[in-house]
C-alpha cells in the first residue's frame, strides 16, 4: 500500500492552483512531475560541483565525473544491463532511436525489411522511414485491431529471412496498450532480426529487465520517470554497440585525432560526443532511486486501481467513447465525447484546473485508424488520487453540458 498523501508532499507542483482551482495533473504520459529529492540533486549540482566531466584533474571535475558515472551504474542496475558501458546517455528517447537508425544506415542494404507497429509514436516511425529512404530497405507494419492490440498473426507472417530489424513500443502512449514484447523479441530473433523496444511509456510503470527480455536495444527518457527533461538513455547489447558507427563526431568520443585519421573511444564514450547534460544524467539516477524506494510493484498495483476506478466512473457518462480497450494496459485512458472536438473539452477542463492531453498524441496513424482527429487522454501516476478522478469526471460532465 502506498502512502499517497506522503508521496504527494514530495511534489511541490501538486500544491499549486491553476485558474484558481487545485491542480489535477493527468498528463503524466507526456511528462511526469519531479519530486523534491530530485530537485535537491539538481540544485546541489549547480551549487556545489558544477564542472565538465572526464577531462579535468581538478576536484570539481572529479566529483562531477564520479556522480555522473555512479548515475550510469544506477541505470545499469535498474534495467539489469550486463555492463555499465551498455548504457549510453542521450537527450531522450527520440535521440536514442535516431542514434540506432543512423547506425544501421551502414548495415542495411536495398530490399532488406524492417518492421514497426501501428501503435508507434512518431519518434519510432519517422527515423525508420528516413532509414529506408537512405538504404532502400522496406518498411512493414504490424496492424492493430479495434481494441488497440497488435495482431500477432500478421506479425508472424511479416517475418522472414529479409527481416533485419523490429521496432515496437513497450506501451502505447496514446492508448496505454501493453504490447507482448517477449513474444515479439523471441520471434524476431528466430529469423535473425534485431529488436529495439521504445520504453518511454513503460518505464514509469514497469521495471524492465533487458537481460531477461534478451532485447537488443531499449530506450527511455528521464522525464517520464520523475526526472528532468533533456536526458535519456539507450541500452544496447555490447556486440551491437560495437558494430554501429558513431552517431556524432567531436570531443569525448575519440581515442586519437590527427588530420590523417581519427580513432574512436571505447564504449560508452564512442556515442557520447561533446559535453553531455551532466546534471540531467545525475538527476536521472536520483529519480530512479526515488521510484525504486517506492517500489514498482506498489506503483503498478496502485495505478491499476486508479485505471479501474477511472474507467468505471467515466463509463457512467452518456456519449463517452473509449479508445484502446486492450486486455493488458496501463493507467492511460483515451476517450471522446460524441459530437464534441477533444480540444474543446480539454480547454474547459483546463479552466477547471485539470491538465489532460488532447490531440493525436504524436500517433496520427492510430487516430487515422479510428477515423478521429484525436482523443482526450488522461494518464495517471502513483501520486494521483481517486478524489482527483472524481474531479475529472465532474469536469467532463460540465464540458459535455456546455458544448452539447
Amino acid at each position: 500500500m502506498l502512502d499517497v498523501s506522503k508521496i504527494r508532499a514530495d511534489f511541490p507542483i501538486l500544491s499549486r492552483q491553476v485558474n484558481n482551482k487545485p491542480l489535477v495533473y493527468f498528463d503524466n504520459a507526456a511528462t511526469s512531475q519531479t519530486p523534491q529529492p530530485v530537485i535537491d540533486v539538481i540544485v546541489d549540482y549547480y551549487s556545489n560541483y558544477n564542472a565538465n566531466i572526464h577531462r579535468g584533474v581538478h576536484t570539481l571535475s572529479q566529483e562531477a565525473t564520479d556522480k555522473y558515472e555512479i548515475a550510469r551504474q544506477t541505470i545499469q542496475t535498474h534495467f539489469n544491463a550486463k555492463h555499465a558501458h551498455e548504457i549510453i546517455f542521450t537527450s531522450g528517447t527520440t535521440h536514442s532511436i535516431n542514434l540506432v537508425a543512423n547506425g544501421f544506415s551502414a548495415l542495411l542494404k536495398k530490399e532488406d525489411e524492417i518492421i514497426v507497429s501501428a501503435l508507434e509514436h512518431h519518434s519510432n516511425i519517422v527515423p525508420w522511414q528516413m532509414l529506408c529512404e537512405r538504404t532502400g530497405a522496406v518498411l512493414k507494419v504490424i496492424p492493430m485491431n479495434l481494441e488497440g492490440e497488435l495482431i500477432m498473426e500478421t506479425y508472424d507472417n511479416l517475418l522472414s529471412d529479409k527481416t533485419k530489424l523490429v521496432f515496437v513500443n513497450h506501451i502505447s502512449n496514446a492508448l496505454g496498450t501493453i504490447n507482448p514484447i517477449e513474444y515479439i523479441i523471441k520471434k524476431a530473433h528466430a529469423v535473425g532480426a534485431a529488436v529495439l523496444i521504445d520504453g518511454a511509456q513503460s518505464c514509469p510503470h514497469i521495471k524492465p529487465d533487458v537481460q531477461a527480455l534478451d532485447v537488443d536495444f531499449y530506450v527511455a527518457s528521464a522525464h517520464k520517470v520523475c526526472g528532468p527533461t533533456g536526458v535519456g538513455m539507450l541500452y544496447g547489447k555490447e556486440e551491437w554497440l560495437k558494430k554501429l558507427p558513431p552517431y556524432q563526431g567531436g570531443g569525448e568520443m575519440i581515442a586519437e585525432v590527427t588530420f590523417e585519421k581519427t580513432t574512436y573511444a571505447d564504449l560508452p564514450h564512442k556515442f557520447e560526443a561533446g559535453t553531455p547534460n551532466i546534471c540531467g544524467g545525475i538527476a536521472f539516477g536520483a529519480a530512479l532511486d526515488y521510484m525504486n524506494n517506492i517500489g514498482f510493484d506498489n506503483i503498478a498495483s496502485y495505478e491499476n486501481e486508479l485505471l479501474a476506478y477511472a474507467t468505471e466512473q467515466l463509463s457512467t457518462i452518456e456519449g463517452l467513447k473509449f479508445y484502446g480497450t486492450a486486455k493488458h494496459k496501463t493507467s492511460v485512458i483515451s476517450f471522446n465525447l460524441e459530437g464534441i472536438h477533444p480540444y474543446d473539452v480539454g480547454t474547459i477542463l483546463d479552466k477547471l484546473g485539470i491538465a489532460v492531453r488532447t490531440g493525436h498524441h504524436c500517433a496520427q496513424p492510430i487516430m487515422d485508424f479510428y477515423c478521429i482527429p484525436g482523443t482526450i487522454r488522461a494518464s495517471f501516476a502513483f501520486y494521483n488520487t481517486k478524489e482527483e478522478i472524481d474531479v475529472l469526471v465532474e469536469g467532463v460532465k460540465k464540458a459535455k453540458m456546455m458544448l452539447s
